[in-house]
Parts: structure tokens; sequence; C-alpha cells
């Protein structure tokens, strides 16, 4: 009898156990873009447009720098401070800052001048 009795509280206590619907229906991963906001969401749609560096954070060669025609450097705001590294092979980096409307020389001879671009 002892055996029966935990055999009948054994199979009581054993559930059943049920798959829902939901668990076999593929879910897709959502887009990162709706999920971004502010300035992260800005930097995705501009990569998007196919703007590689909307910040231009990248390292530029530098171009003439002659006074007449001085290497461009874009900035959103009213001034920007610029590394110039005068020559090749040196780790040493001059840097200046640069305000709207007026170029500036580097020490090595370089001309450079601030040149407005709308924000991100």
């Amino acid at each position: 009898m002892a055996c029966s009795y935990g055999r009948a509280i054994l199979l009581t206590c054993r559930r059943s156990i049920s798959y829902s619907a939901p668990r076999y229906i593929r879910r897709e991963c959502a887009d990162p873009l709706e999920h971004a906001t502010g300035i992260e969401k800005r930097e995705k749609l501009a990569h998007l447009a196919g703007e590689e560096d909307p910040f231009n954070l990248n390292v530029t060669k530098r171009g003439p720098g002659t006074k007449e025609c001085p290497n461009l450097v874009p900035s959103a705001f009213n001034s920007r401070l610029v590394g110039c590294i005068c020559e090749e092979d040196h780790s040493h980096i001059n840097w200046m800052w640069l305000h709207q409307g007026t170029p500036r020389r580097c020490e090595c001879g370089y001309w450079f001048k601030l040149v407005e671009k709308a924000p991100v």
C-alpha cells in the first residue's frame, strides 16, 4: 500500500508541460535606428546619407597651405583647436586655435582657415 500511495502523490505532483504559440514565432531584432535618440540618431542618419565623418574627427592631409590658398578646416563653431604635425616623421604636434574669419599660420609655414559647416 505504501508503494501505491507514493506513486499517487508523484503522479499528482507532476505538471503537464505546454508550449505556447509565441515561442515558435520567429522574432526579428529591432532596427538600431528605431531605438537611437539624440546625437546618436543624427550620427546614424548621417552615416546612412553617406557621410563617413559627420563630426570631422578624421586626420586630413595638408594641401598647399599658402596664404592665398589655406588649408580649410570645417567647424560648426566660431573656433576650433587644430593640431599640425609639421614634419612627417615627428611625433610632436603643434596645437593652435583657429577663429572664424582669420587665417592662421603654423610654425612650419602652413596656413589654415576655419570655414563654416552645418552642425550634425
